[in-house]
């Protein structure tokens, strides 16, 4: 790609003597980021069709929470083996790998005839939606110029919440041109079968896009391509590219190819490093945030609110999240990762506390709660500061630490089974939620309150700053 003025920047940070074309890194960050807009979407999607889906299917609260929460099972699959295929693949083949099982699925749960082959479709959505966890940050991580591999690994989070933006957009959309998400619209289908079909076309733009990007250079010289390593870095970098290369084929004559067995270690059978990944991981998802973006058109009924005005709702608050996800990446790389996992941490305590306190204090109104006077209101705020907090912090940071806090011998793994406990995590706060919301939504949002505030001691003890290291540099 010609150079465009503008686009070389001369890094400040430590380690970041070169220059680099900040257009072409831009570029190739944001296809591989795609995966991360369909991760989104996938996850979504199924937010407007949930009442839907269980009046077809004629379903209860424990097989409504299964469904929501299947693909979570195949997300934690997909992630284990992601790390380990993208060695032994390379990066982009995993992406398009990735591509068709976000297209089998798309198609098979719209088209579902029941609640299991649903699931089944719903896991093999989730493969891929793991192995795009892991890719896209990994892969972004690789080609990115230190200086700004901050806001280009954000990149992967302005992706997950544009897709989950465009799932919940079109939701909205499918139900009111139907008259309701269970309507027939098109073809004898109903509304909430064509907003898993929607889901086809960026998983096959996902597939093509991906044939165009460079395989990732570490990749490349770990297979012994070193000149088109040499060459994939030219793209990006204007100066030191061979101090790179040096130093990359440095690491990987170093490093063995990495496995599982690299991450034994004295602290309960894990390195520390692992367990501050997996620890981060389990925090992103034990505040809640996905019971949001899951649940929250159901949970807006079920205090009181229209379908219509609940959907435009959950629209409303991924657009907020859109936006703070945009705030983030101005600034990870200027105030880092650490100061901004803690500001969001302390913020979500709040608006959480706020929101358990409103759901625990609501008047029951036929064995449920109903939100009355200024009580809606001050809910819906707290929600999406919920969101703003987590979006300008947890959301975007989580996945920038985890493509680059782990040195090159034990990244792919470690990524790789961070990113499973984090699906672990998701699966369970999303099966829960159904049941802890019969027993009472405060203290559903209690117990994300108090993950909120051990996230922020966490952070404090255990989390160090990345900012501007080289991975080369990671220890």
């Amino acid at each position: 790609m010609a150079e465009q003025a503008g686009t070389r920047e001369q890094g400040h940070e430590q380690g970041a003597a070169e220059t680099y074309d900040t257009g072409r890194a831009v570029l190739l960050a944001s296809v591989a980021a795609l995966g991360g807009f369909l991760f989104g979407f996938d996850t979504a999607v199924i937010n407007g069709a949930v009442e839907a889906i269980r009046a077809d299917f004629d379903m209860g609260a424990g097989l409504t929470g299964f469904s929501v929460s299947a693909a979570l099972i195949g997300c934690a699959l997909g992630a284990w083996i992601a790390g380990q295929l993208a060695g032994r693949m390379g990066r982009v083949k995993v992406m398009l790998l990735a591509s068709a099982f976000f297209t089998i699925s798309a198609i098979g749960s719209g088209l579902a005839q029941g609640p299991w082959d649903l699931i089944l479709w719903r896991v093999v959505g989730g493969l891929a939606v793991g192995g795009a966890s892991v890719i896209a940050p990994a892969y972004i991580a690789e080609i990115a110029p230190a200086p700004i591999r901050g806001r280009l690994g954000s990149l992967q989070q302005l992706a997950i919440v544009t897709g989950i933006f465009l799932a919940l957009l079109s939701d909205y959309f499918l139900a009111t041109a139907a008259g309701g998400a269970a309507e027939e619209l098109w073809l004898g289908l109903e509304a909430w079968r064509w907003m898993f079909l929607a889901e086809t076309v960026p998983a096959v733009a996902y597939g093509v896009l991906a044939l165009v990007i460079p395989e990732s250079p570490r990749y490349l010289v770990q297979q012994g391509e070193h000149k088109k390593a040499r060459t994939v870095l030219a793209q990006i970098l204007r100066t030191g590219i061979d101090e790179r290369l040096k130093e990359i084929r440095r690491t990987v004559t170093e490093d063995a190819r990495s496995s599982f067995a690299d991450l034994r270690g004295p602290a309960l059978g894990l390195l520390p490093i692992v367990w501050v990944g997996i620890g981060l991981s389990l925090f992103q998802q034990f505040v809640g945030i996905n019971v949001i973006f899951y649940y929250s058109s159901s949970l807006w009924q079920q205090v009181g609110f229209t379908e219509e005005d609940a959907l435009v709702q959950t629209v409303l608050t991924s657009v907020t999240n859109i936006v703070v996800t945009i705030v983030a990446i101005a600034l990870i790389d200027k105030v880092g990762r650490r100061r901004l996992l803690l500001v969001g941490s302390a913020g979500m305590v709040v608006a959480l506390g706020v929101l358990a306190a409103a759901f625990a204090t609501a008047p029951l109104v036929d064995g449920e709660p109903v939100l009355e006077g200024m009580a809606g209101p001050v809910a819906l705020v707290a929600a999406n500061l919920f969101v703003v907090f987590f979006g300008v912090s947890w959301g975007p940071v989580v996945w920038v630490l985890l493509g680059e806090m782990f040195n090159n011998r034990i990244r792919a793994a470690a990524l790789g089974l961070a990113a499973a406990a984090q699906w672990a995590g998701n699966f369970l706060v999303s099966t829960t939620f159904p049941a802890l919301a019969e027993a009472g939504l405060g203290l559903a949002y209690g117990l994300y309150t108090a993950a909120a505030l051990l996230s922020f001691l966490f952070v404090a003890r255990f989390v160090r700053e990345t900012k501007g290291r080289q991975l080369e540099d990671m220890e």
